[in-house]
């Protein structure tokens, strides 16, 4: 049953969750450091004690969105024969329903009025995205909902600027390019940015005329049946947007093998359907004449603790990885240390955390996996290296020093609060991925070391938001966000009308 079958995965994730919250606070007890005035465990982490917080949002969305209703499911949790139910509903939606015939100015009021409603409830969905994934309720409410309304509202400006090509050509003909909707999309979100991936997604597609099967990932099925909810009321069509929440071997091979597959996630579920293989892992790459203090604070404040830490190291781009020059690398890792010794960690809930919970238990020993690879590989343990307490899923903010490009810490995508920071002489064109970060005052070195970085994005002497986004190899096909995304559901049409007579012109 459908409210069964979602309802198994979020009775176990709540009651995780309050495990989460009612965390004991005992300390990793290792050499004491100051911290300000107070003296700190050396490998510690702050945390605040705090009673459980119970958030004022009810949960009325355990089903799964089919053709337009929430209804249940014959398994335990979203699979095949769901996907066949929403690919079903979604291509019948979309050769028999209104949504592709509409003109793009409605459609774009559909998006906007879905824009207004995520702001109208924004606590809920604040809430919510809480209670699936951990983060911080602050965050989701201050920086997630709104950007999940301003993208929906950028892409139905997109709904009426598409145009095609008058193409010149040999011969009595005209030839002329158009873009037309690709029909029925499948879409896979992952678990640590839902609403901002669901946007990235959901968005273009929609603009366009095209219906959607979308697959959650098992662990975060809340905000997406809540905003799938807003859409309905926003007026979207039955069998346009059709959302299941289910595992990736099950619903995700299944909507895999159905439709070409617009993908952006966690690499172990691009491996399965790309059969591809690189590396995806961020690099901050600090040049000798950087300014170390403002390097120290952006890579802290906007990786650290934006990008990294304030959604436990859940970041694809989280810059996991610190290449330091050799001349400045010792007085570089004294202060990321000693800014992630402050980093307090509890109850997401409540004002003034900046780190909850990893997501579930897989993570969580996944996470503490790579911290033990790290140590038996002889790289530097600055601080953190342990859970805190013993009950939930709470990880000590973590970072190397002394780290080597062949330690799995270095190569591997780790999806946690570790920071690992190499030393290097000279750099040369690394094979990258997602994107990259390089600090230097010299334009010399901006310009050769930007252009020999393979990754789809290069920040110089900044850190903030990427348009496009999208890497190489296993980081992606494609890319999201802006102009360059609207290809992934624009396919073009080539049509060629003989004629007679050629124009005398």
């Amino acid at each position: 049953m459908a409210a069964r079958r979602v309802s198994s995965l979020l009775s176990q994730s709540i009651s995780i969750f309050f495990s989460f919250i009612s965390l004991s606070l005992s300390f990793f007890q290792g050499r004491k450091c100051y911290n300000g005035s107070n003296i700190v465990p050396r490998f510690g982490t702050s945390s605040a004690a705090e009673e459980i917080i119970t958030p004022s949002v009810h949960v009325f969305y355990t089903q799964l969105l089919i053709d337009g209703n929430f209804v249940d499911s014959p398994s335990a949790e979203g699979d095949a024969e769901d996907i066949n139910r929403a690919v079903k509903a979604a291509r019948k939606a979309f050769d028999e329903g209104p949504w592709p015939k509409m003109t793009a100015y409605e459609r774009s009021r559909i998006l906007l009025r879905f824009a207004d409603f995520v702001e109208k409830h924004s606590r809920e969905l604040a809430a919510l995205k809480t209670w699936d994934n951990g983060k911080t309720y602050e965050q989701a409410k201050t920086a997630e909902i709104p950007m999940l309304a301003k993208l929906f509202r950028y892409y139905a400006g997109w709904a009426d600027k598409i145009h095609g090509l008058t193409v010149p050509a040999d011969g009595n003909y005209h030839v002329q390019t158009l873009h037309e909707p690709i029909g029925v999309a499948g879409q896979i979100i992952p678990w640590n940015f839902p609403l901002l991936m669901f946007a990235w997604k959901v968005g273009p597609a929609l603009a366009f005329g095209n219906t959607i099967v979308l697959k959650t990932a098992e662990q975060i099925p809340l905000t997406a049946f809540y905003v799938g909810k807003l859409f309905l009321e926003a007026g979207l069509p039955p069998g346009v947007l059709n959302i299941v929440s289910g595992f990736g071997p099950t619903a995700g091979a299944s909507l895999a093998s159905h439709m070409d597959l617009a993908f952006i996630g966690p690499t172990d579920t691009g491996k399965v359907i790309l059969g591809l293989a690189a590396n995806s892992n961020l690099p901050f790459v600090v040049f000798e004449d950087a300014d170390i203090n403002t390097v120290v604070e952006l890579a802290h404040f906007l990786v650290l603790e934006i990008m990294f830490f304030f959604i436990k190291g859940k970041c694809c781009c989280a810059g996991s990885r610190t290449y330091v020059h050799e001349e400045v690398y010792d007085e570089f890792v004294e202060k990321p240390k000693a800014r992630a010794l402050k980093r307090v960690v509890g109850d997401p809930f409540k004002k003034g955390i900046e780190q909850g919970p990893q997501i579930d238990s897989k993570q969580f020993e996944k996470v503490l996996r790579y911290i033990r690879s790290g140590v038996e590989s002889n790289a530097t343990l600055e601080c953190g290296g342990d859970q805190i307490g013993d009950k939930g899923y709470f990880i000590q903010l973590t970072v190397f020093s002394n780290v080597k490009d062949d330690m799995l810490i270095a190569q591997d995508e780790i999806f946690g609060p570790v920071q690992s920071i190499l030393k290097f002489r000279c750099v040369g064109a690394k094979t990258m991925g997602l994107a990259a970060g390089v600090f230097t005052k010299s334009l010399d070195t901006t310009n050769r070391v930007s252009r020999a970085l393979k990754a789809g994005t290069v920040w110089v002497n900044c850190f903030d938001a990427a348009i496009p986004f999208g890497g190489y190899k296993m980081s992606g096909n494609g890319r999201e966000k802006g102009i360059y995304s609207l290809k992934n559901y624009l396919p073009v049409k080539a049509f060629v009308t003989a004629l007679n007579n050629r124009a005398w012109i």
